[in-house]
């Protein structure tokens, strides 16, 4: 059985990890490189790192960092945020970033997801989706959870699959920074259809809903506040991952 990862996430705006609620009221949390370091010591499996305002950032100096942070760091890195074409993966690879992560430029042309595959390998293309409720379904959100899109998030999770994507990173919208615990309605329905490891992302409070992700599934779990803030470290999310048995690293 594979065993399941515990993966710190970096929002960066500006150069600096962010954190807010629901997408909005963000807060500074530190420097990203200086993070990213700090978590791969604590035993992170790997670090995602989410430019969460890519379209406002210097290209040149997100590189940059992203060098900076692998050359200092012995995980793999996931870079995602802002990246709208296949030269964009390109060069986030060749700046140390071992998977480059995808989202508003997928879901208004799908193909990028076959071209990026195609010529880099399933492995290292991630397709994230941000999903908010909406009724018994869900809505796939694009810029940065700022505008809807016209596509379910589940058929749309599916598609991206097919496409070639060998990785997805699920957010709810609804319990991002809340505090109360994946989605796991929403996480199943999509682990139901999908054959690639599922990333849980948005609302963990602590170790218990990581290991909750997980057992019901998910690959991978990711979380920012309690990391953020100290109120958690990778290795308490271990332990309570050990302790139900699961297979963790």
């Amino acid at each position: 059985m594979l065993r399941r990862r515990v993966i710190p996430c970096l929002d960066v705006s500006a150069g600096r990890v962010v954190k807010g609620v629901n997408f909005v009221n963000l807060r500074d949390c530190g420097e990203p490189v200086a993070a990213a370091v700090r978590y791969a010591r604590q035993g992170a499996d790997e670090i995602c790192w989410l430019n969460i305002t890519a379209g406002d950032e210097a290209w040149d100096a997100l590189l940059a960092q992203v060098e900076q942070a692998a050359e200092q760091v012995d995980v793999p890195v996931t870079v995602g945020g802002g990246v709208t074409a296949e030269r964009q993966v390109r060069e986030l690879l060749a700046a140390g970033a071992d998977k480059v992560s995808i989202n508003t430029a997928a879901l208004r042309d799908p193909s990028l997801v076959d071209e990026c595959a195609e010529r880099h390998g399933s492995q290292c293309i991630v397709v994230a989706i941000d999903a908010k409720a909406e009724g018994a379904s869900w809505r796939a959100y694009e810029s940065g959870g700022r505008r809807p899109s016209p596509r379910d998030a589940v058929a749309w999770a599916s598609e991206a699959v097919e496409r070639g994507a060998g990785e997805l990173l699920v957010t709810s919208m609804d319990t991002d920074g809340t505090g109360q615990g994946y989605a796991l309605d929403l996480l199943g329905e999509i682990l139901g259809r999908v054959g690639v490891p599922v990333i849980a992302s948005g609302g963990a409070a602590g170790p218990e809903h990581l290991a909750d992700a997980l057992e019901a599934g998910c690959s991978a779990a990711l979380a920012a506040s309690i990391f953020h803030d100290g109120t958690h470290t990778v290795e308490e999310v271990k332990d309570a991952c050990r302790r139900r048995g699961l297979p963790i690293r």
